[in-house]
């Protein structure tokens, strides 16, 4: 009997472990507490029971380190020093994704709605002290990537003088407002930025990938954006594919009916379903949710491709014996994967270059991924009770 699997609170450490076990890695929120630590949490403003908060005060960056973690709240460096995901980010090529979260503007560092060189400097602060901590746990550069919905990051990541990928989320979100005013805001800067635009603004300002909303690929959403559409399926996709040229596109959310045309199309996804009892997906697909760090080789991915719902249990475990993880391949098996996906999805940097840019650990940045969002996924509110 399958034993039902019970989701844990988002960016919280049990979250976090479980989504990094079963996924290629993870995504998580960090912000900045009153006295200089980070701490895991998406909110602006702290999310327990009004009546738990230790003041009046509601903003999350309002709070200390001691505060928030007596509530449960996870710190960077806890998650840091906990074996398993330490492990499985450094030794295992796992993916981990953070988004850095400016603090509301009327919040301690907020710096005001005008207040850009203040913004600028909190994420720069950010980015220098989790640097400093990801670098004292010898956690790669290669699978690492800050972003946040912040117009300045450029600006951030070079005066941080990080070595580590970097971007910005798109579309623009700001840190204020209702949620209609954010998806108003949202929605103009997302019709008025083609797809195109953002990989090719991504890839000349110097970032590492292209974090973007799902909508760019789904109809009628992607109708309204300027430019030429993108899609999950048929010419359009071969052109975004071909615009890319291997430079990496992170989608969310990658919703369950999506997941598959997702993967398929060359993109990594964000999801909210880390449940290992799901292996069956609405759109009549096998799910497999390590396609960079437990790679299929051509044959292993039609053998996927054959499996009906009546036996995909079988074939999953069957799959699940035989692939071999990217951090233990060999190097004849490493040159066959990416001539694989090169080709599928036409990078246009050679085998070899691809090859030598990748560690022995983690599968290259090119490779598409299945991350865990926020750990397991996105949970309600209040995240603590």
């Amino acid at each position: 009997m399958v034993q039902k699997w019970k989701q844990a609170p988002e960016n919280t450490l049990e979250s976090l472990q479980h989504a990094i076990r079963v996924n290629d890695g993870i995504e998580f929120d960090l912000r900045l507490t009153s006295d200089q630590e980070l701490v895991l949490h998406h909110d602006a403003d702290i999310s327990v029971p009004a009546s738990k908060r230790p003041h009046s005060v509601k903003w999350t960056e309002n709070h200390t380190l001691d505060e928030l973690t007596s509530f449960g709240f996870l710190s960077f460096e806890a998650m840091l020093a906990d074996p398993t995901l330490r492990s499985e980010w450094r030794d295992k090529g796992k993916m981990g994704c953070i988004e850095l979260k400016r603090p509301h503007p009327n919040a301690l560092y907020g710096g005001g709605i005008f207040g850009k060189k203040q913004h600028i400097s909190h994420v720069r602060n950010m980015i220098v002290k989790a640097d400093g901590m990801l670098d004292e746990y010898d956690i790669p550069h290669e699978n690492t990537v800050y972003y946040a919905f912040h117009n300045g990051m450029k600006a951030s990541a070079e005066l941080s003088k990080t070595k580590r990928p970097w971007s910005n989320l798109t579309p623009y979100i700001p840190p204020f407002g209702t949620y209609y005013t954010k998806r108003m805001r949202g929605t103009l800067h997302f019709v008025t930025t083609p797809l195109a635009r953002l990989i090719r603004t991504n890839r000349n300002a110097g970032a590492s990938m292209a974090p973007c909303a799902v909508e760019y690929f789904l109809p009628p959403q992607n109708w309204i954006t300027m430019g030429r559409r993108g899609s999950l399926k048929g010419d359009r996709i071969r052109r975004v594919n071909a615009h890319q040229g291997g430079f990496p596109i992170y989608v969310w959310p990658a919703n369950l009916g999506t997941e598959h045309d997702i993967l398929e199309a060359g993109l990594t996804g964000l999801t909210d379903c880390s449940d290992p009892n799901m292996t069956w997906l609405p759109s009549g697909h096998l799910r497999w949710t390590r396609p960079a760090t437990l790679p299929l080789d051509a044959q292993q991915c039609e053998v996927l491709k054959s499996a009906t719902q009546s036996n995909h249990q079988d074939i999953l475990n069957q799959l699940h014996e035989e692939v071999v993880p990217w951090s233990e391949c060999d190097t004849a098996r490493k040159t066959a994967l990416v001539e694989m996906w090169k080709t599928k999805w036409q990078w246009s940097d050679s085998t070899a270059s691809i090859l030598e840019r990748s560690s022995n650990a983690s599968p290259p940045w090119e490779a598409i991924r299945l991350l865990g969002h926020r750990g397991s996924g996105k949970t309600s509110r209040p995240v603590l009770k």
